[in-house]
């Protein structure tokens, strides 16, 4: 089994035992089409379906199956608030592209694969004060209307009474400084660790607490507690963390009732609407209790 992927995602997929291969581009698919087509595949399972992928399948020629990607469905949950969306996580959806080919899922979950090399060693930080079990917050997410605004995680770092560590890339470095001066129990790794290391402290975490981002479903592939604050998206739309045997214990917080939310399947630099309550409406106090019973747990 080959995947392609681009070449910024490529460093998530090598570690992965079940892969044979792994293709990257960085701009266009023509840099790796050659050695694709000497590949002649058995079966191209397209997940992206657009016009890329489109143009690929052209390219090579051979039997393929692409993922219904619901783009009516989003439009319309999105622009009318009608909701047509299935009763069914993306992962399914996903598998049912190749259930053809006999696959099926095991019901175990996600896989995520963590080099060696890239185990954090948190001994450090507990010799300097970090009291285990701790909350791993993940400030970060592409667009910021998925982020709760700064003041609010000022708020959720204050409330909480364990040790917090912080998590994110290279642009939530300033806020994460700016957070752990609340107190000594507040610890910042943003823009200090790359994607795995990150995994590698979510999966020592006895909390998670996210937005909705690429951390979130790591975090459900470790099985971990989770606190999702949700903004403009929404879990009608099938990307909550995946969990199929209930080994985590994800809890989803977001405003309901809101008739401009969803506002976009994927998001804004700034509220459309110019009051962002999605957000900012948030129950602060009902997300560090449920974050303080369950490390209890």
């Amino acid at each position: 089994m080959h995947f392609l992927t681009k070449t910024a995602f490529k460093g998530i997929l090598t570690p992965n035992p079940y892969l044979d291969k792994v293709y990257h581009f960085d701009k266009e698919i023509d840099e790796v089409l050659p050695a694709l087509k000497l590949e002649q595949y058995d079966w191209v399972i397209d997940l992206h379906h657009n016009l890329r992928t489109a143009r690929l399948k052209l390219a090579l020629g051979r039997p393929s199956r692409a993922f219904p990607k619901k783009n009516l469905e989003k439009w319309m949950l999105v622009n009318t608030g009608i909701d047509w969306m299935p009763q069914e996580h993306i992962v399914d959806r996903y598998l049912r592209t190749v259930q053809h080919l006999g696959v099926h899922s095991d019901g175990a979950g996600l896989d995520y694969f963590i080099p060696t090399d890239q185990v954090v060693d948190l001994q450090d930080l507990q010799a300097q004060g970090l009291k285990l079990p701790f909350v791993a917050f993940v400030l970060g997410a592409t667009h910021a209307t998925k982020r709760l605004p700064p003041e609010s995680m000022e708020q959720l770092c204050r409330l909480l009474p364990c040790s917090v560590v912080l998590l994110g890339g290279k642009a939530e470095a300033a806020l994460g400084e700016k957070l752990a001066q609340i107190g000594p129990n507040i610890w910042n790794l943003c823009g200090s660790l790359s994607l795995h290391q990150s995994a590698s402290v979510l999966e020592q975490a006895g909390v998670v607490l996210t937005h909705d981002t690429g951390l979130m479903h790591i975090a459900a592939a470790k099985h971990k507690k989770i606190a999702v604050v949700w903004g403009n998206t929404t879990p009608r739309f099938g990307m909550y963390p995946y969990d199929p045997k209930g080994l985590a214990t994800c809890e989803n917080f977001e405003i309901k009732g809101l008739s401009c939310r969803p506002c976009s399947k994927i998001g804004h630099a700034v509220c459309p609407k110019g009051h962002f309550k999605c957000m900012k409406d948030q129950d602060l106090n009902a997300i560090a209790r449920y974050i303080t019973l369950a490390m209890a747990e």
